[in-house]
């Protein structure tokens, strides 16, 4: 630990039995003001003691779990822990907020719940070392008014959930007060309760002028069958596809017009994919998949010119579109994880445990299941550790990944189910890690 790291440490370890910091937490917020003005410091009497805290920490086991955890035992499980404990409504004690801070800092997946478990302390010590100044951006529970960014797009996701309309219209009333990054984000949150009544809203943000405010309307736009943008690129796909027999002719774009990049046509290619096929792919992913019919029958018919960009595009389509019936047979073209997503989650685990009983151990194995939503129940649990005991016998040196997916992934309820199915060792320790994580659950729930 640095000298600041065993400061803060000392400081914070009594606050949690009195209501405010202290001398030695004064001492940290000192040494911070230090750093940040070269060296120069100013009176201990101008630094502010850290607050008190409302809500009660989670109790001391869970806690010890937590600093195992950060400790580097089972790492990976971090974040399950975190989204755990702040679904109690608690937060972590003072002294874990040191270390905890620090791997926000390194680690931008742990911060979402950040705001909340950190408590009044963590944001104090977020406004004394600018390291871990991220911490004031994260969501707190303030309103709309009031709030940050965070806190602004948590209140609207809120009230998205439970008054789409009213979501929408608060966010109009102040769409053109708003920052171009804050804009973005707040489009993504009507992906929730989205409907033809968000259209007219959407379609003029496709006129905003940052790009990534205009990606994401069109997005939303996409996944509307009805609006003016996927009827546009209907008429697009239209004019340059024909289907005949058994034989889908397709004809890509020349240009990438205006309009075209108005609805959400980027021109430029990423690199070793030519234009051409980069605006077709576009179109054909944008147009609605009403327009193809079924996606079985349309695998079967031959595709002389692009045959890949447009079932690329269809994988594509089938994502945004959120379309279960073409995530489906998509999946059995190109097996992506992605595509698992647009399905429900005991759906995404039955396609997950068949692909995972007919397919070798290998990287896009690993893949799917890394899409696949946790808890795994006993269909998909069983699969995998069938898998396991087969590939231990020929190649039990690449097992570290299945087995560590396998451990975090499964009910961590299935441990004695992990434990009876066979003594093999990948698979002793997979039930290991979910007796662990099973232990985890029940310390949060005390």
């Amino acid at each position: 630990m640095t000298g600041w790291d065993e400061l803060a440490s000392t400081a914070l370890v009594g606050t949690d039995r009195r209501p405010y910091g202290g001398d030695l937490l004064e001492a940290a917020a000192v040494e911070v003001a230090r750093r940040r003005a070269g060296g120069r410091v100013n009176e201990p009497g101008g630094v502010e003691p850290a607050p008190g805290e409302e809500r009660e920490a989670v109790g001391r086991r869970a806690a010890e779990r937590l600093g195992r955890l950060l400790g580097g035992e089972h790492e990976r499980l971090i974040p399950e822990w975190l989204a755990a404990a702040a679904a109690t409504g608690r937060r972590v004690p003072a002294y874990v907020l040191p270390e905890l801070l620090e791997r926000g800092r390194r680690d931008r997946s742990i911060r979402v719940h950040l705001g909340v478990l950190a408590g009044q302390r963590g944001r104090w010590l977020a406004g004394q070392n600018p390291a871990w100044a991220y911490l004031l951006e994260e969501p707190t529970g303030e309103t709309w008014e009031l709030g940050g960014a965070a806190d602004r797009r948590a209140h609207l996701s809120a009230l998205r959930a439970a008054d789409p309309g009213q979501a929408r219209r608060l966010l109009e009333s102040t769409w053109e007060r708003e920052t171009p990054d804050d804009r973005a984000g707040f489009v993504e949150v009507l992906a929730d309760g989205l409907s033809m009544a968000d259209e007219p809203f959407l379609e003029q943000a496709l006129d905003d002028r940052r790009r990534e405010v205009r990606q994401a309307a069109a997005n939303l736009l996409t996944r509307l069958p009805g609006s003016r943008l996927s009827q546009r690129m209907a008429g697009r796909v239209r004019a340059r596809v024909t289907i005949s027999g058994d034989t889908i002719t397709v004809e890509a774009p020349e240009a990438c017009d205006r309009d075209m990049e108005r609805d959400g046509v980027r021109p430029k290619p990423p690199r070793g994919i030519g234009e051409r096929a980069w605006w077709l792919q576009q179109i054909v992913s944008r147009a609605p998949l009403s327009f193809w019919g079924s996606p079985n029958v349309l695998l079967g018919m031959k595709i002389p010119d692009w045959d890949a960009e447009v079932k690329a595009a269809w994988v594509r389509a089938a994502v945004l579109q959120r379309d279960p019936e073409w995530a489906r047979a998509m999946f059995g073209w190109d097996p992506i994880a992605d595509l698992l997503e647009c399905l429900p989650p005991e759906e995404q685990q039955e396609l997950a445990a068949r692909f995972v009983r007919g397919h070798d151990l290998d990287s896009q194995l690993i893949m799917v299941l890394g899409g696949v939503s946790s808890h795994w129940r006993e269909g998909l649990a069983t699969a995998v550790l069938s898998k396991i005991v087969k590939v231990n016998t020929t190649q039990p040196w690449n097992l570290g990944e299945l087995v560590k997916l396998a451990g975090e992934h499964i009910d961590p309820a299935l441990f004695e189910l992990a434990e009876d199915y066979s003594p093999a060792e990948p698979v002793q320790k997979v039930a290991a890690l979910l007796r662990f994580r099973a232990d985890m659950y029940k310390e949060l729930s005390r």
